[in-house]
């Protein structure tokens, strides 16, 4: 036997041993090995993050976005004495995570700070968003006239939207109002709402604010549409039954889905974490 011969035959023996090995060991590994769980501190099975996600469930930790920002906040007479209506325009300036759920409390308060009234509601709001929560009706204490108006949020549930840009498409046009005569209401607003979208919506709360020649509020109202197609035009109109203070130089109508709820739209942006906020 010439020494390449033998060199070849010690070369193979090797290699049958290391493979032997190799196979050995990792047949001990694998029948030894922990099996994976959802708190070994590690991203394995099908898990989106460090045991979370996939048969984990969501990822959830504490987060702190960025503060909401109050745009406007007024009130203007009910329809009865005593009584008044009142919104906030509130922007969400976090560019992915948007508020699924949430809830918020109304207080009409008095000139040294009085709260004379109060309105809960729950709402939710998306990443970027600039929306108007709206109440009507409330009761002020007797003898308080009211000075101004604030909101307060709570038990906010936020998620992580991934590559949002904006809100599924919905305008209003055809927005007018007009005062009524041998009618028992006062005045309407009417316009079309056009569902630009390809998602259909169970419902839609239209938010109809009178602005006079400064933009200030003379009156406020909401109706609901059920079942809104995707590109679907459909009419409204709102009545106010009493008469209130001011001129009407402008109409703005805002629609409001809740988006979280139409799951398509959902699954298309929001990433798998969760974020509860314990403010």
């Amino acid at each position: 036997m010439t020494s390449a011969q033998r060199f070849r035959k010690r070369s193979l023996i090797v290699t049958i041993v290391i493979f032997f090995l190799t196979t050995v060991g990792t047949g001990i590994y694998l029948i030894v090995r922990p099996a994976a769980t959802c708190h070994d501190g590690k991203k394995n099975q099908n898990e989106a993050g460090v045991d979370c996600g996939g048969v984990c469930g969501a990822c959830s930790e504490i987060f702190n976005p960025e503060a909401f920002i109050i745009r406007e906040s007024a009130f203007v007479p009910g329809g009865n004495p005593g009584e008044y209506d009142v919104l906030v325009r509130v922007n969400n300036p976090n560019d992915e995570l948007g508020a699924s759920e949430l809830t918020y409390e109304f207080r009409l308060l008095g000139s040294d700070g009085t709260v004379l009234a109060t309105a809960t509601g729950k709402g939710f709001i998306l990443p970027q968003e600039t929306k108007t929560f709206l109440s009507v009706n409330l009761r002020s204490a007797p003898a308080s006239a009211p000075a101004s108006v604030a909101i307060a949020f709570s038990g906010m549930t936020w998620q992580r939207f991934s590559g949002y840009q904006e809100k599924p498409a919905m305008s209003v046009v055809d927005k007018r109002y007009q005062e009524l005569s041998n009618s028992p209401f006062f005045g309407e607003a009417t316009g079309t709402l056009m569902n630009d979208s390809a998602f259909d919506f169970h419902a839609i709360t239209l938010k109809v604010v009178l602005r006079d020649d400064s933009g200030k509020p003379v009156a406020l109202n909401q109706t609901e549409m059920d079942t809104v197609l995707a590109k679907e035009n459909r009419e409204f109109i709102l009545r106010w039954p009493k008469p209130f203070p001011g001129h009407v130089a402008r109409v703005d109508v805002e629609p409001d889905v809740d988006f979280f709820r139409v799951g398509s739209f959902v699954e298309r942006y929001h990433a798998t974490e969760v974020f509860q906020n314990l403010r």
